[in-house]
């Protein structure tokens, strides 16, 4: 049992209509070990202590999702018969963890403890990060079968052109999505690499045996969209409840390309560069949620963050559309020096009902409060909590309501009796006089709990004329009715 009160820094901000559900999202990006760890072959209690720090303070920062890379370049974060232990955990690929422990089963571990979302970002094609520093066990892929690769720069990447290739990032997925309780599967912009200044990615070969008589250029796009397509198949077999989504460049398309495409003027774009046709992936309904990185600001001169923003926000065909948020940005010139740049956004971003919320890159740097856009979001825009958007198409099952025990005025004992399994208790204030509709009342509290939880209402922070109403929250974020406290 648990014993709750309202109190910190909703104090004066419960009021404050903020939504009830939405997407608050941090990355946590562990190749050359930008967020977590903190450096390479740090002890395991160093490891889970700086996880465990990431985490409480993200929870303080208002987040409810963090999306933490577990296969940086076809290693792993985890254990796994297919690709070896990551150099960015110990050092060295292929060091398993001394004293032995699962990093991603610890992680999902601690991360839904807090009531927090777990998903799991890959990186799809990349291999070996640098050619020329980057440690390569004998044990991984590029080893076993050279003939999958290419390399472009100096990294060495999948050649997404054979269907090998795909199906071994197929099976990858498939073996975390059997045995780790994640909550999505996430990949980011990375398909084919961003272009180099005169140099051809190196398919030609691939091109010759499998183009059938496509341009390179359709070929390349059908290639992505087989992976995806494949990947999207995959998931629903296995977990029908895991979210597949994509972070792409802030760009599908510039208008001068394409009529449909935004009022940009990118020198590269996902569809013309990478090769990933990210709207007929949302049309195809092969993807849950888009996450552009929107790492622009407002008034941009060739990526306008508002220009882009109205575009995905016209283009989301029906699924979840989250905007990458650029902290990392603070300080880089003088819109991003500027303290009122990321709130600002933030509000435009609200502003649409077809924006389900924000993911912010990356972690590591709301450690020094940048432009105080840490407290901001800490003390008002995220100072009270949200739920997860639910994903009616996924599951769209009510869990039972919950009931409720009264003892010395102010003190209720909630509980949760049905076999659906439930995350939270969800806590509403309500004005009296105004109509009995989630649409008007304030979500206060989230109490992460699955059976019982005592609440304490405190007259001195929630007017005595305010309803109390609790609800049970499911593990796929669908929201029960809700009963009245009194």
């Amino acid at each position: 049992m648990l014993l709750i009160c309202l109190t910190g820094s909703a104090l004066s901000l419960w009021s404050q209509k903020a939504p009830v559900f939405e997407m608050r999202g941090v990355w946590v990006a562990t190749v050359v070990n930008i967020d977590w760890p903190a450096e390479k072959g740090m002890s395991v209690e160093a490891q889970k202590a700086d996880f465990i720090r990431l985490l409480d303070m993200q929870q303080r920062n208002g987040m409810n999702a963090v999306f933490v890379q577990i296969r940086p370049a076809a290693d792993a974060f985890y254990p796994s018969s297919y690709e070896p232990w990551s150099e960015f955990l110990n050092g060295k690929q292929g060091l398993p963890p001394t004293p032995y422990y699962d990093p991603l089963e610890f992680m999902i571990e601690e991360t839904h403890q807090r009531g927090m979302e777990f998903h799991a970002w890959l990186n799809p094609y990349r291999a070996v990060f640098n050619i020329h520093t980057s440690s390569v066990s004998p044990s991984h892929i590029t080893k076993i079968h050279p003939e999958w690769f290419v390399t472009y720069g100096n990294t060495k990447y999948f050649n997404p052109g054979l269907p090998e290739v795909r199906q071994f990032v197929t099976r990858v997925v498939k073996d975390i999505v059997t045995r780790y309780k994640v909550d999505g599967i996430h990949m980011d912009d990375y398909f084919y690499p961003y272009r180099i200044a005169g140099k051809e990615f190196p398919d030609e070969k691939a091109y010759r045996q499998y183009g059938n008589g496509l341009s390179k250029d359709e070929w390349r796009r059908s290639n992505c969209d087989s992976i995806i397509h494949a990947l999207y198949q995959t998931i629903r077999a296995v977990n029908p409840f895991v979210k597949f989504g994509i972070s792409p460049f802030g760009v599908w398309r510039n208008n001068s390309q394409d009529p449909d495409g935004s009022n940009t003027k990118a020198g590269q774009t996902n569809y013309d560069d990478l090769y990933a046709d990210i709207l007929l992936w949302l049309k195809k309904g092969w993807i849950d949620y888009v996450a552009p990185q929107l790492y622009w600001e407002q008034g941009h001169k060739l990526a306008d963050f508002d220009t882009l923003l109205a575009w995905w926000n016209a283009h989301t065909y029906g699924r979840d559309l989250y905007i990458g948020q650029a902290i990392y940005r603070a300080g880089t010139n003088a819109a991003w020096r500027n303290p009122n740049e990321l709130p600002n956004q933030l509000k435009a971003i609200r502003s649409y009902s077809t924006t389900q919320g924000s993911i912010f890159f990356s972690s590591k740097n709301f450690e020094s409060n940048p432009n105080g856009w840490s407290d901001s979001l800490r003390y008002n825009y995220y100072a009270l909590p949200a739920i997860v958007p639910p994903m009616q198409w996924i599951d769209s099952t009510k869990p039972p309501t919950p009931i409720f025990a009264k003892s010395n005025g102010n003190l209720f004992t909630l509980h949760y009796s049905g076999k659906q399994p439930v995350k939270a208790f969800a806590i509403f204030a309500l004005p009296e006089n105004v109509t009995e509709n989630i649409a008007y009342a304030t979500l206060i509290k989230l109490l992460i709990a699955d059976k019982e939880v005592t609440y304490e209402r405190l007259a001195s922070l929630i007017p005595a004329n305010n309803r109390l109403f609790a609800a049970v929250v499911s593990e796929h974020n669908v929201l029960s009715n809700w009963i009245e406290l009194k």
